[in-house]
């Protein structure tokens, strides 16, 4: 077997997925296989206009299905991205969304499939208790995904996450059924990702699965995946960041991202809850963010996660395996790929602290960080972040 035909394969976990390079060629066959006949395209303002966006519907079109593009979605999507998207399905009258790019554009779309059926506001479907059951299912359109980066993993989720610009705050829009039904991971799509973004995607790869891994919940199914997409991220990230045409790192990349959403069913932690108030706030990259709390997050959590880091450092083949090494290597790893060292350096500052602690401290993802927060940590974490200050 040669090495091309090594990543290459029919997978059914968690969904329907076809991995190999070169099979966006194959989305009309997926679109058919969930009866659309005219599926509208869904991607961020980005990539609409760009060339894999026009074979993709070129594709669409010869095989006899009219393709519509919809590329009116913002990095950190709101409200406004998603019921633009909903009025564009509605008035060409389609029947399917093709979710297309980064996790923006992929997260815009779900919703956007979600909330075309809808009579309620899309903040009736957060992620809370059992709001998921006032969806109307049999309104939801279905949903092919084909992710362009190497990071979000949304394609495998069954959630998006939506800024809510009322009180700025990023909220999680859930529903089994936002799994979608056919995924297609080409890692030729993600070629053209520049370093900067292959660099942040994979960190946002890179903490989903660690803090799926140091979740405290039991689920030897989701840490067993998050192990293995670390070290396919060990292996594969800095070479994607060094040459973005290496197609074998493309695709250990790809896999290690839709491993990391799969995973973290386990749960997330303060990475996220850190973060994702960032976004909502001052529009920070999500994943960057992420790359740049992670070894403040994993300095706190070192007392709960001492065994796991342990064990994950003498997988990955680090020396001395311990905590220290796993933080000495993602410390090594965010220079060698030009991760910032500081919030600062994503215009974070002190007189944010307060606004933003707030918002983390009700984050969902923090419920399951390996030790509890509250308002002082998520502060002292945060400043820590901007300041540079790393105890470990």
């Amino acid at each position: 077997m040669g090495e091309s035909e090594y990543y290459f394969g029919n997978w059914n976990y968690p969904t329907s997925i076809r991995f190999g390079a070169g099979r966006v060629r194959e989305l009309p066959e997926s679109c058919l296989e969930l009866n659309m006949t005219r599926p509208l395209l869904i991607t961020d303002a980005g990539l609409g206009d760009s060339d894999i966006v026009h074979r993709s519907v070129s594709f669409c079109e010869a095989a006899g299905l009219p393709c519509g593009v919809f590329s009116d979605v913002q990095g950190n999507p709101v409200e406004l991205n998603v019921t633009k998207g909903a009025h564009a399905f509605k008035q060409g009258r389609h029947d399917g969304v093709i979710a297309f790019g980064g996790g923006s554009g992929l997260d815009a779309a779900k919703a956007v499939a979600l909330m075309v059926g809808q009579e309620r506001s899309i903040w009736d479907f957060e992620d809370r208790e059992d709001w998921w059951t006032r969806v109307n299912e049999s309104g939801m359109a279905p949903v092919v995904a084909v992710p362009t980066t190497s990071g979000t993993g949304s394609e495998v989720g069954r959630a998006s996450v939506i800024t809510d610009q009322r009180d700025h705050t990023k909220k999680i829009i859930f529903h089994p059924k936002m799994l979608p039904k056919r995924v297609i991971l080409d890692s030729e799509l993600t070629i053209g990702l520049p370093a900067g973004v292959t660099a942040a995607v994979g960190m946002d790869a890179l903490s989903h699965n660690l803090e799926a891994f140091c979740s405290p919940l039991f689920h030897p199914m989701a840490e067993g995946i998050a192990l293995k997409g670390m070290q396919l991220i060990h292996r594969s990230l800095p070479r994607a960041y060094r040459d973005g045409s290496d197609l074998v790192a493309r695709s250990e990349m790809l896999a290690a991202s839709t491993m990391g959403t799969t995973a973290f069913q386990k749960g997330l932690g303060a990475m996220h809850a850190l973060s994702h108030p960032c976004g909502a706030v001052l529009d920070t990259h999500h994943g960057l963010t992420n790359a740049v709390v992670m070894p403040y997050v994993l300095a706190f959590n070192r007392s709960g996660i001492e065994e796991k880091m342990t064990r994950l450092a003498a997988y990955l083949g680090l020396s001395n395996p311990s905590f220290q090494s796993v933080l000495d290597w993602v410390l090594e790893l965010r220079e060698a790929i030009g991760i910032p060292h500081t919030l600062a350096d994503l215009g974070v500052r002190e007189k944010h602290v307060a606004e933003l602690t707030l918002k983390a401290v009700v984050d969902p993802s923090g419920s399951t960080n390996p030790l509890p927060l509250n308002e002082t940590n998520l502060s002292d974490m945060y400043s820590a972040a901007i300041r540079g200050e790393l105890a470990a």
